[in-house]
């Protein structure tokens, strides 16, 4: 029972912070050292259920995805660009997480990188919230996004190696930074986030299959049932999310990083 009621706690946490600008990996690391549990057990876990919050995103926008099959099916100039600007954003995390897993891997075992990283965070998306431009002009979709724009999204994205960076917050803001709009910008995280999270979690699931099998590690059924969670918990945070930045844009999210960030170092110099 006791297993399964932190399955519950990091599912929610999970659908809550995937794809908004506050790190879900940040958060994940935080809640392992308030609740105390094995870190490297829950590794896996804590990863593959992305894939569930990812579905949410598949599911509200499955007319975008089914227009872009359509299109690529008929050799549509607008689809192809899309599918382009969607791999080639992807490409530049692919890359550094493949050359620098190992080290990537023993930043996730610090609590104080993440509780700093917020705070950093913060602090970035209110500058940015300040100073990017105002007069950005709508791209009209993520097919229409300039190539230089897209490889800059796609650098800036690395920077969510860095555990509470968050990787939402560093393509949205990043992209803003850039002068593309803010739909426009959202939404091309929340498309980035498919290939991204698809790839690190086949990675995990790879990389630990022989401990899955064995029951070493939390088991199939406990992440089916966290993935479950957390895609409908996602569903519901990504609707209030394009909501809430359209009428009061990002400053809520950047002073909640730096109050949760703040928090946590208290807590752990206390602890």
């Amino acid at each position: 029972m006791a297993e399964y009621l932190t399955v519950i706690l990091l599912a929610i946490v999970e659908g809550v912070t995937e794809f908004l600008p506050v790190s879900s990996t940040g958060h994940m690391i935080l809640a392992g050292a308030l609740l105390h549990y094995d870190a490297a057990r829950w590794e896996v876990f804590n990863i593959v259920i992305q894939l569930g919050a990812i579905m949410a995103i598949v599911v509200l926008y499955w007319r975008t995805f089914e227009a872009v099959l359509r299109g690529l099916a008929r050799f549509d100039g607008e689809a192809i660009r899309f599918t382009r600007n969607i791999l080639i954003g992807f490409l530049p995390a692919a890359a550094v997480g493949i050359v620098l897993h190992k080290k990537i891997e023993a930043l996730l075992q610090s609590p104080v990188t993440v509780a700093v990283a917020l705070i950093v965070g913060g602090i970035a998306i209110l500058a940015v919230e300040r100073f990017a431009r105002r007069d950005a002009v709508a791209m009209q979709g993520v097919a229409n996004l300039p190539l230089a724009k897209v490889i800059g999204v796609g650098v800036l994205q690395c920077l969510a190696m860095i555990p509470g960076v968050s990787r939402s917050g560093a393509t949205i803001m990043g992209a803003l930074a850039l002068g593309v709009d803010r739909k426009t910008a959202a939404e091309f995280s929340f498309f980035l986030a498919i290939p991204t999270m698809a790839g690190a979690s086949a990675v995990q699931l790879w990389s630990h299959r022989h401990e899955l099998a064995s029951g070493a590690d939390v088991g199939l059924a406990e992440i089916i049932v966290g993935s479950v969670i957390a895609f409908v918990v996602a569903l519901v945070v990504v609707r209030w999310f394009v909501g809430i930045v359209t009428r009061r844009g990002f400053a809520p999210f950047a002073w909640y990083r730096i109050g949760i960030g703040a928090i946590a170092l208290i807590w752990l110099a206390m602890r």
